[in-house]
C-alpha cells in the first residue's frame, strides 16, 4: 500500500513519482505471485499494522515503528506487515532491518514492484548504492511491465541515478524590503553619562553620534550558491552574498557588505557529511571601508531520523579594521547546532582577540545560544521566529571606565511568511527587538525595528 511521504532526502523525493508509476503499471497487469506459506496475522497484529499505516501517513514514522515492533514477534513473515515494517524502519534510520523486511516480502512476492522499489530505497538510504540501482534496474527490466510505465520508470530511474552520482545545482535569492528603526546605531539613549576616569568633572554630554538614532530605511539581500558534485560523495560548493541597507535620516550608519564562500564536502558511507570552507568578506559603515575578515570553518554533520542532523564546528577568522589598525583581532570559536524538521538550534563559544597589547580591553570571551523555528500554518501562511542570547566578558580594564566590559545581550524576531504569486515569492512582514545590557552606560541600549520584504527564491 502506498502512502504520502514528505520527505528532502534525495532518495525519498523520487519514491512518491516512482511508486506511482508502478502502481498504475499493477492495474495494466495481471503478474503471477509467487504462492508460499506465509503468517497469518493475529487482530492485534492487524491493529498494529493499520495504526501503522495512519501514523505513516501522517508523518510520525517513529510511532508507526513503535506499534509495529510491539507484535513484531509474532507478525514477521507476513508479507503485509513486512511491508510495512520495512517502511517504518527506513523511514526511522533502520536501514538494516527494512532491506530485511523487504526481502522477506520478495520470497513470497517476488513480482511485487512496490518492495522492490522500496528494497532499493532502503539500500540507497544505507550508502550501498550500487545495490540500490541494480534493485532498480530488476524492476525496469521486468518484461511484463507496459511501455508507458517502463518509459516512465526510466526516466525516474535516470533522475535518481544523477542525483545519487552527483551534479551540479545552482539557487539564489533576492529579498528587499523598507521599515523604521528606533536605533540605527545601537546606541544609548542617555544625554550624559558619567565616565569614571573623569568622574571629578562630573557627567559629560553625549555627541549626536553616540546616542540612539532613529530612521526609516531600505534594504536589500541578494545571494547566490552553486554546488558541483566531484563523484557520488565529495562535492565542491561556493555562495556570493550581498547586502545594503539605506537609512533615511542618517547616511553615517549606512552598511554594505559583501561575503564570499567556496568549500568542499564530503559523504561518509554513514551519510554523515565532513565539510571545510574559507570565506572573505568586506564590510562598509557610510560609504567607507570599515572591516575586512578572512577565515576558515570546519563541520562535521551527524544525519539523524525523521529528517534531523547534528552538526559541530570550529571557525577562526582574522579581523583588519580599516581605519583603526588598533582593534585588528583574531577570532576562533567551536559550536553545535541541531537542525528539526521546522526549527534549529545552536550553540556557540569563542574569543575574540586584538593582535595590539595596548587594546586588550577589546579582546573578550562570548557565549551565543540561537533558536529559530517556521510553524506552516496553511498552504500560505507561515509564522517564523527567533530568538538569540549572546554574553561577552572583555579581558582587560576599559582606560575610560576603569574595570572589565560586560555585556548580555537578547535578539528576538518574530513575523508572517506569506506565499504570494507562487511558491518562490513571499511577503515578509517582521518585528523584531534588542536589549544589550551593560555595564558601560554608553553601551546600554535596546532598539525595536519593523519591516516589511519580499522575498524572492529561484
Amino acid at each position: 500500500m502506498f502512502r504520502p511521504l514528505k520527505t528532502t532526502r534525495p532518495a525519498n523525493r523520487v519514491r512518491t513519482l516512482l511508486l506511482g508509476a508502478v502502481a498504475c503499471g499493477s492495474l495494466l497487469l495481471s503478474a503471477p505471485v509467487a504462492q508460499a506459506q506465509t503468517v497469518t496475522l493475529s487482530s492485534s497484529g492487524q491493529t498494529a499494522m493499520a495504526s501503522a499505516q495512519q501514523l505513516q501517513a501522517s508523518g510520525d514514522a517513529q510511532a508507526a515503528y513503535a506499534a509495529l515492533d510491539a507484535v513484531k514477534a509474532s507478525s514477521l513473515g507476513n508479507p503485509d506487515f513486512d511491508y510495512q515494517l520495512g517502511l517504518a524502519a527506513a523511514d526511522t534510520g533502520r536501514h538494516t532491518e527494512a532491506i530485511l523486511a523487504f526481502q522477506r516480502v520478495l520470497a513470497v512476492q517476488p513480482d511485487n514492484a512496490q518492495a522492490r522499489a522500496e528494497l532499493a530505497r532502503a539500500y540507497a538510504l544505507a550508502g550501498d548504492i550500487d545495490t540500490a540501482r541494480a534493485q532498480f534496474d530488476t524492476v525496469v527490466a521486468d518484461p511484463s511491465l507496459p511501455d508507458p510505465v517502463r518509459q516512465r520508470l526510466d526516466s525516474l530511474v535516470r533522475d535518481y541515478s544523477r542525483t545519487i552520482d552527483g551534479a551540479s545545482s545552482v539557487s539564489g535569492f533576492v529579498d528587499v524590503k523598507a521599515g523604521w528603526d528606533s536605533n540605527i546605531n545601537g546606541a544609548t539613549d542617555e544625554n550624559q553619562i558619567v565616565i569614571p576616569l573623569f568622574a571629578a568633572f562630573g557627567p559629560g554630554t553625549l555627541g549626536a553620534a553616540a546616542r540612539s538614532t532613529e530612521s526609516g530605511f531600505v534594504e536589500a539581500i541578494g545571494g547566490v550558491s552553486g554546488v558541483k558534485a566531484l563523484n557520488r560523495q565529495t562535492r565542491v560548493f561556493g555562495s556570493a552574498l550581498a547586502s545594503h541597507r539605506e537609512n533615511f535620516n542618517e547616511s553615517d550608519f549606512n552598511q554594505t557588505a559583501l561575503t564570499g564562500t567556496v568549500g568542499v564536502g564530503h559523504t561518509l558511507a554513514s551519510r554523515d557529511v565532513v565539510s571545510v570552507s574559507g570565506q572573505l568578506q568586506q564590510f562598509w559603515l557610510g560609504g567607507d571601508g570599515f572591516r575586512r575578515s578572512a577565515g576558515a570553518v570546519a563541520q562535521y554533520t551527524k544525519a539523524l531520523s525523521g529528517g534531523r542532523a547534528l552538526s559541530v564546528s570550529g571557525e577562526f577568522f582574522d579581523l583588519n579594521f580599516d581605519n583603526d589598525p588598533l582593534r585588528d583581532a583574531e577570532r576562533y570559536g567551536v559550536g553545535v547546532s541541531l537542525a528539526l524538521r521546522q526549527a534549529i538550534i545552536s550553540a556557540s563559544i569563542g574569543h575574540e582577540e586584538t593582535k595590539s597589547p595596548l587594546t586588550e580591553h577589546l579582546s573578550f570571551d562570548y557565549v551565543r545560544v540561537n533558536a529559530g523555528a517556521e510553524k506552516r500554518l496553511n498552504d500560505r501562511f507561515s509564522l517564523v521566529g527567533g530568538v538569540t542570547g549572546q554574553i561577552r566578558r572583555h579581558d582587560a580594564p576599559d582606560p575610560l571606565f576603569l574595570t572589565e566590559r560586560e555585556d548580555e545581550q537578547l535578539d528576538i524576531t518574530a513575523g508572517i511568511k506569506v506565499r504570494v504569486l507562487d511558491d518562490a515569492t513571499f511577503l515578509r512582514p517582521q518585528v523584531s527587538y534588542t536589549r544589550n545590557w551593560s555595564n558601560f552606560a554608553l553601551n546600554d541600549f535596546d532598539r525595536v525595528a519593523v519591516s516589511i520584504g519580499l522575498r524572492r527564491e529561484f
